[in-house]
């Protein structure tokens, strides 16, 4: 098993359920608040641990009990974590998420830590690059040390995977350049371009402008709808089988990693996309974001 890094984020989620997300102005009562191990990198780390992957996380976290807490649950499933650091002084990172009745959610992300991950801190850990065959980052840390990261493994001859979230606009041709796959979703894809994308048509023209920056493949998830895999002269539909979704959080997360967890089992870009919708088939029918994550006898079970 070829080994798989995670330079991202972690962070704990205060998970609020309420009927209906509020409108501008409006307040209204929860039904109550869980607090979950998260953030886009941490949990992409414990999806590939779950899945049976062999994988390490550069990051950090808080001299705080949330800190502790998110590095032992990433340990309990396998995650290497000599990678993430602990910062005093500063609070872990932290996400506010809204949970409907519709399993819809929205998040807002207090960095903390988050923000504090350096190139730096990357030269200190230079060794997981130097001995992974695959890094998985996302845009929860800053965005110069996504690239310094890409560019650093690209440099050893690395596969890199970009899940763009949060999606940032005017980002440079300089930024893109070398990724071999961007994973954004619809929404992210219409940040990312700077203009609204309504059809499958101006999805797949969307995806290869981010391919025209230098991206070599773009897989545009759709909820519900599964994803459409596009390449520079190429495009393919993956239909999600139907589930009774709960929660979406951690479902692209868990796209992402299951998707790099075939990779790296050898398996085709489509068997590894249909690898990566069934788990995150499964994440949507359970509420929370590590706690939602299946270990692979479960998916195999499906």
């Amino acid at each position: 098993m070829n080994k798989i890094l995670v330079v991202g984020s972690l962070n704990m989620d205060f998970v609020i359920d309420v009927d209906a997300k509020p409108l501008a102005g409006e307040t209204v009562l929860g039904k109550g608040v869980t607090l979950i191990p998260g953030g886009k990198g941490a949990n992409q780390a414990y999806a590939v641990g779950k899945l049976d992957g062999d994988v390490r996380m550069i990051g950090a976290v808080g001299d705080d009990i949330y800190g502790k807490l998110l590095k032992d649950n990433l340990k309990n499933a396998g995650v290497k974590i000599s990678g993430i650091e602990t910062v005093a002084g500063v609070s872990s990172g932290n996400a506010f998420i809204t949970v409907d009745n519709k399993g819809e959610n929205s998040i807002i992300v207090i960095q903390g830590t988050n923000a504090l991950v350096s190139k730096e801190m990357i030269d200190r850990h230079i060794e997981m690059i130097d001995d992974c065959d695959t890094v998985i980052m996302q845009m929860e840390i800053p965005v110069d040390v996504v690239r310094y990261v890409k560019d650093a493994a690209k440099k050893r001859g690395k596969r890199v995977i970009l899940d763009p979230a949060p999606a940032r606009e005017g980002l440079s041709e300089k930024f893109f350049q070398g990724f071999d796959i961007v994973k954004p979703n619809e929404t992210e894809l219409q940040t990312l371009i700077g203009r609204k994308l309504d059809t499958k048509e101006e999805l797949i023209e969307g995806a290869r402008e981010l391919i025209k920056k230098g991206v070599d493949k773009v897989i545009v998830t759709l909820g519900e709808r599964g994803c459409l895999f596009v390449t520079e002269d190429t495009y393919e539909e993956f239909p999600a089988k139907k589930a009774q979704v709960v929660d979406t959080t951690a479902a692209g997360d868990s796209f992402t990693a299951a998707f790099a967890t075939a990779l790296e089992r050898g398996s085709s870009y489509g068997e590894a996309i249909r690898f990566g919708n069934k788990v995150s088939g499964i994440v949507v029918t359970r509420k929370g974001a590590q706690t939602s994550i299946p270990t692979m006898e479960e998916v195999i079970k499906r």
